[in-house]
């Protein structure tokens, strides 16, 4: 088999996908559709919004299809007709069996962690707030359940100190594109072989990788500084770690976090703010915390000298 014997179906939906789809177009694949998301209002005009992927597809003059309902009698025939004998899954919902079992060399899917560890919707995040020191990408056959199925190939980064989720995500997104590359390469070639999660070197058991809400991201100050060090760039830039400020006794509303440092001594009691020239501490469940780069609701993001010249409250507690 050739890479001209490769007719590939695209399914995906955010910017972390149009890296992987602008590679396979690079390299002359055939490109028979993409599927991505409904069109959805987004703004203060809640004008409807294109993906980022049928954005980029359309650039390029590809042909996009977008349904509601994944087993519709119409879009599965769509399917057939587009004779792809290969689909390729990245950062798109769950597929049912209908669709991935259709094309002849099976549909794989690229995930953003080294899997079991991190089955999920956001595996990126939680390998940062739980402070791993590496993640990565890996390309698998999709199976019935979630994030199971037989692993192709895997690639590492490691994960700096203080580098927060969007670092991490940009990094990713471009070896994601290349390890998609080179998957789709090995199965036009027939160099290939996928290997069972349970029966991969180190015996690395599943963990899982929920979904983000905003409950998730509220900053509980009892733990340790080292953990909401991680919590806090896990969640930065977006949707951002969030206390409720308390100023001068009353609220204040939603106080992001973005950026932080660990403290090496106590400083007040937990959530307790202690200002020291154009610092600012928090007082956690071991230690504290530096606040280095913050947002007040309805303001701008800003670093922590700029919020205190303007701030006039005599205290604050995080909540």
């Amino acid at each position: 088999m050739s890479d001209n014997n490769i007719r590939i179906v695209f399914f995906g939906t955010p910017d972390f996908a149009v890296e992987s789809l602008r590679a396979l177009v690079e390299a002359g694949f055939d490109i028979a559709a993409v599927v991505t998301g409904v069109d959805k209002p987004a703004g203060r005009g809640k004008h409807l919004k294109q993906s980022a992927v049928k954005e980029y597809a359309l650039s390029v003059g590809l042909p996009v299809l977008q349904p509601d309902n994944l087993k519709e009698p119409a879009f599965l025939a769509e399917l057939r007709t587009t004779g792809a004998n290969l689909f390729v899954v990245i950062a798109f919902r769950m597929l049912p069996h209908e669709v991935w079992g259709m094309p002849q060399y099976g549909t794989f899917n690229l995930h953003a962690s080294l899997l079991p560890r991190y089955r999920g919707a956001a595996p990126i995040n939680w390998a940062v707030i739980n402070g791993d020191t590496h993640t990565g990408v890996t390309t698998f056959f999709l199976q019935e359940k979630m994030d199971t199925g037989d692993v192709i190939e895997s690639r590492s980064i490691a994960i700096g100190e203080n580098e927060n989720v969007g670092s991490v995500h940009d990094r990713l997104m471009v070896l994601g594109a290349e390890l998609t590359l080179d998957t789709v390469r090995r199965i036009a070639s027939g160099d290939l072989s996928a290997t069972p999660q349970d029966s991969l070197p180190g015996g690395v058991a599943p963990t899982p990788a929920p979904k983000i809400f905003k409950d998730t991201c509220h900053i509980d100050w009892n733990r340790p500084a080292r953990e909401l060090h991680n919590f806090v760039r896990g969640l930065s830039p977006y949707p951002g770690a969030w206390s409720q400020l308390i100023a001068d006794g009353a609220d204040a509303g939603t106080f992001k976090i973005f950026e932080t440092r660990p403290a090496s001594r106590q400083v007040g009691q937990p959530g307790e703010v202690t200002v020291n020239g154009d610092c600012m501490y928090v007082g956690c469940g071991d230690s504290a915390l530096q606040l280095l780069s913050v947002q007040v609701q309805g303001k701008r993001r800003m670093d922590v000298a700029e919020f205190l010249r303007g701030c006039r409250y005599e205290s604050m507690v995080l909540k």
